[in-house]
């Protein structure tokens, strides 16, 4: 398994453990929406992967995917608390 390769599936197990931690955040079905955030770094990671045959390009995409989850999740997090 090539280099590249592994990074794009640390990078997506990344971020399913980053949906996994927002669905386990509980609370009511409004807050289990997709919020425009968290679609903005789905693009951004399904781009990431899309444009994987360009390294430079495609970690840059699901870096700014991640970052952005984690902030939403964050976001989230601290509003709730």
């Amino acid at each position: 398994m090539s280099l590249a390769k592994i990074y794009i599936i640390v990078a997506l197990v990344a971020a399913l453990i980053a949906v996994v931690l927002v669905f386990l955040a509980g609370g009511n079905s409004k807050d289990k929406r997709l919020t425009p955030m968290a679609a903005l770094a789905f693009g951004f990671i399904l781009a990431g992967i899309f444009f994987g045959n360009n390294l430079y390009v495609g970690y840059s995409l699901i870096a700014i995917g991640l970052i952005l989850s984690f902030t939403d999740m964050y976001m989230k997090f601290k509003k709730k608390g």
